[in-house]
């Protein structure tokens, strides 16, 4: 017998689009012998909707998809999930929503509150993990490098601007500023001069009340994906991602529009190493105490210094996405990837 499965998409964050991609992605790979998926987007209001399968849900011509707001209304209550009076009978949710209002736990509180089984880490890894300024110190807690940096708010961009100027001074050019809460490198900006310094803060605080400022780590950008498998968090093989020299870091155009991003799998570094990123991927893992999955970002240093830059609890599933990229690489297929983390869903931390 068949699972109905919520496929939960859209959101009221800045990755709207990007998690409406990666819904797409999921319905056309879910194995539908064993679940049966009804696709439900929240739009940038935050009104949630029934979607039609055939409402294209993928990027056309550069055009980012949309959750639409004329679809037939859900409603999502401590009863479970109902459309125009009528159970929509759900069986457990993939929250598919990336940043702020639904990868931070808010969704995954409401969905424990009506007592539905679901992918992913509770609310509080989803939250800690969500929020890099909180999940920065836990990580170097537990002996993770982190790069050197400082956080700012906006009311303290508003009251003190001249010094926070002068730690960024300190720090030493170049610094990236980015969103505290936030994904896809969205108002995340490589800042190379004093000068620059002000807009990047600014472009920053509109995606979030709280900005970070980190000094620029030298090296390659590495990934590693970890999988719960039967309670035990697993590794995947170590990826290296490709930019095209063009880009000055790998920004949102980067990962998304341009497709001049790949990833080399497995990385070209020594195997040792690669090890050692392994182990940290699920160290980070247990440090916030995620469940199901996560990505785990990370900078190799020219001296084979392993720094982390975040983990992410509900990675992309888009069609370039890398999380299913390494597993596949690993062994364990896309339809397979989607079986596993379903069959893992939860009702509770």
């Amino acid at each position: 017998m068949t699972k109905r499965v919520a496929v939960v998409c859209g959101g009221r964050s800045s990755e709207h689009e990007i998690s409406c991609i990666s819904a797409a992605g999921v319905l056309k790979a879910i194995d539908r012998t064993l679940f049966e998926p009804i696709l439900i987007g929240i739009t940038k209001a935050g009104k949630w909707v029934l979607i039609p399968e055939s409402y294209p849900m993928e990027i056309v011509d550069g055009d980012l998809p949309t959750v639409p707001d004329d679809g037939a209304p859900v409603v999502v209550d401590v009863a479970g999930f109902s459309s125009n009076g009528k159970a929509l009978n759900i069986d457990l949710v993939f929250p598919l929503l990336h940043g702020p209002y639904g990868e931070d736990g808010t969704i995954q509180g409401l969905l424990e509150m009506a007592d539905t089984p679901y992918v992913g880490s509770g609310v509080l890894a989803s939250a800690v993990a969500m929020d890099k300024a909180f999940a920065k110190p836990i990580f170097a807690s537990h002996g993770i490098k982190v790069a050197a940096g400082f956080t700012v708010t906006k009311a303290q961009w508003k009251s003190e601007s001249a010094l926070i100027q002068k730690k960024a001074d300190t720090l030493g050019y170049p610094v990236f500023v980015k969103p505290a809460q936030g994904g896809s490198s969205r108002g995340t900006s490589k800042v190379k001069s004093a000068k620059e310094f002000a807009a990047a803060v600014t472009e920053a605080l509109s995606f979030d009340s709280k900005a970070m400022v980190e000094q620029e780590i030298s090296g390659a950008e590495i990934e590693c994906a970890v999988l719960e498998i039967n309670g035990e968090p697993k590794a995947s093989m170590v990826g290296r991602i490709q930019i095209d020299p063009k880009f000055e870091f790998y920004n949102f155009e980067a990962k998304y529009l341009d497709g001049a991003t790949g990833i080399e799998l497995p990385a070209a570094i020594d195997a040792k190493i690669a090890s050692q990123i392994q182990a940290v991927a699920v160290q980070a893992y247990r440090a916030l105490e995620c469940k199901g999955l996560a990505r785990v970002d990370f900078f190799l240093t020219p001296n084979n210094e392993i720094v982390i830059n975040e983990l992410n609890t509900m990675p992309g599933f888009t069609a370039t996405s890398v999380f299913p990229k390494m597993w596949q690489a690993s062994g364990i297929g896309y339809t397979e990837l989607i079986t596993a983390l379903l069959k893992s869903a939860r009702t509770s931390n």
